[in-house]
């Protein structure tokens, strides 16, 4: 018999060997006190699906679909329930999952033929994949060799997962499959098409949106947010991709093994390049203009999107243009630590506007813009203090001021100022690579990694603190950046094609430290088991200006 101490209940229970997650449920469900169904747990800190068998005394974690792990697991089962209803009925046809916006996922569909998708054809999926639901299919998981997975795939004509397979260097691989459908997937499933009853599938552009559970509230698809902006920000990059013939870690892999890791580097650099000098050109071209010419740029993004390099790459680049930019930092503008507004836990909440004297910024920016001379805060972080030490500014001919941090783009911080004088940049990294068609990387993954590394780095935090830290972060993101964000004027991404290879030569020591006995250690885990998709290349031809620069080290700019 088998010892199994269930965590959520801390309680242990004798199991005979063998039994399943979904037994060993059974017996710990009245004592369980979750608000909504399990579908997923974790087995001594590993994400694993329902059917997953025990053979030696384990903890366990049961999960609904708010947790981190369990709502992937949630997601990733309903994807493959819509790849399913697709091939029923279109035979021939092409999925595409490519990426999360408006809290949704951006499926690219290719009926044979390449005859348009019609809101017909959506509705016609949707009535599949409800029958498949219905019909309570259950996913069933396969182990093989990875010689038999890619032979699978191959049959199938499904050259993304035959590459993304015989570029990993596994010696096993599972796939599932859901009826006479096969798919592959990196983290586990629900049992069942059953267990999926919160969904939505609607025409979105010229693709369609799969809409998904509330991470707060998994009984109610999350809430639909235009973001016009950021699709056209994806599809750019989409372009970039076909221009470089990359669109998933196979793909990828090939280039590196060819020997095009060099070229790629080079391209993706001078791409982002290309991009910051017609934004240093438009805002020259506003700050000329006769009527309400431009004098304060704002750029903001969410953490590890790369804002400080990208400020001033962009100075560079006015500077180039008969520019004089003038950047100060919102964080001299904190207010006394003692009066800094506090989480219900009792931390201090520094990502909170009211931790900045927004006012007293407002009433400076004003002043300079007026050709005032204003002397300026300095922030003492050792003493919690704004402190003033006779800085002054004043702006001068051809002068333009930059404000970079997460609240630029807050209204609060400038809305006595006109907005035609305003020049609003958004900031990300917004990974276009894909692990396959049906497997999507992320955005906050990309970002997660360069901030594990740049801490590591810093000797700020450890891998394992950094990982904890990550749901306020993202809490504070949501609250505070990510509402603003198509205000802006123009929108940069900050991810490379090739990002990921040249990351995991540093993060997987990194990540391997966290310990297993910790709950950081499954989102270490999964970060580790994605980056080993990507064959590793060294750092060495990424240029000291790159913005991974700042996360990796040996950049040419001073922080």
């Amino acid at each position: 018999m088998l010892q199994i101490r269930c965590k959520n209940t801390n309680t242990t229970k004798s199991f005979p060997e063998g039994a399943s997650l979904l037994d060993v449920y059974k017996d710990f469900a009245e004592e369980i006190a979750l608000p909504y169904p399990v579908v997923a747990a974790k087995v001594n800190n590993t994400p694993q699906g329902l059917k997953f068998r025990l053979y030696q005394n384990r903890d366990v974690e049961f999960l609904d679909a708010r947790a981190g792990s369990g709502h992937r697991a949630y997601v990733r089962s309903l994807c493959f329930i819509l790849y399913k209803a697709t091939q029923d009925v279109f035979p021939g046809s092409k999925l595409f999952i490519e990426h999360t916006i408006s809290r949704g996922y951006y499926c690219n569909f290719k009926k044979k033929g390449n005859e348009p998708l019609t809101p017909e054809d959506v509705d016609a999926i949707s009535q599949r994949i409800q029958e498949i639901i219905d019909l309570d299919m259950p996913f069933r998981r396969f182990e093989a060799t990875n010689e038999e997975a890619v032979r699978v795939f191959a049959e199938r004509g499904l050259t993304d997962k035959v590459k993304l397979l015989e570029t990993s260097g596994q010696i096993y691989s599972d796939y599932y499959t859901l009826g006479d459908t096969a798919d592959y997937y990196y983290g586990p499933l629900v049992p069942s098409a059953g267990y999926i009853t919160v969904w939505a599938l609607e025409p979105y552009h010229d693709g369609m949106l799969l809409r998904v559970p509330d991470w707060h509230n998994p009984m109610k698809v999350a809430e639909k947010v235009d973001m016009p902006k950021t699709y056209s920000m994806f599809a750019e990059k989409t372009r970039w991709d076909i221009i470089m013939r990359l669109s998933n870690a196979g793909d990828v892999n090939k280039a590196i093994l060819r020997g095009r890791a060099s070229d790629l580097i080079k391209v993706s650099e001078a791409l982002q390049e290309k991009k910051i000098v017609q934004i240093a050109e438009e805002i020259d071209r506003r700050y000329h203009q006769e009527e309400n010419p431009t004098r304060l740029v704002l750029i903001t993004g969410p953490s590890s999107s790369g804002k400080t390099t990208f400020c001033k790459r962009l100075s560079v680049q006015l500077l180039a243009c008969g520019l004089r930019p003038l950047s100060f930092s919102t964080d001299d503008y904190f207010v006394n630590r003692l009066d800094t507004p506090k989480l219900p836990n009792g931390d201090y909440d520094f990502d909170n506007i009211s931790a900045v004297d927004y006012k007293l910024l407002e009433e400076h920016l004003m002043r300079l813009m007026n050709g005032e001379r204003v002397e300026i805060p300095e922030y003492n972080f050792s003493t919690g203090k704004r402190e003033w030490n006779g800085k002054k500014l004043k702006l001068g001919n051809d002068t333009v001021l930059i404000i970079e941090g997460i609240h630029a783009l807050n209204p609060l911080l400038t809305k006595q100022i006109d907005d035609s004088l305003k020049f609003k940049i958004y900031i990300s990294a917004l990974t276009s690579i894909s692990l396959d068609d049906h497997n999507w990387i992320p955005v906050r993954d990309n970002r997660l990694l360069r901030r594990i590394i740049r801490d590591y780095n810093k000797r700020a935090f450890t891998a394992r603190e950094t990982i904890s830290n990550w749901p306020n972060v993202c809490d504070a993101e949501d609250k505070w950046i990510f509402p603003y964000q198509e205000t802006a004027d123009v929108m940069f991404n900050s991810a490379l094609n090739i990002e990921f290879a040249v990351l995991r030569a540093h993060a997987e020591v990194i990540l391997a430290s966290v310990p297993k006995n910790c709950p950081e250690y499954a989102e270490a885990h999964r970060l580790l088991k994605f980056l080993h998709y990507f064959l590793p290349i060294d750092d060495h031809e990424i240029p000291p200006t790159s913005i991974m620069r700042e996360f990796l080290g040996g950049s040419s700019f001073k922080y």
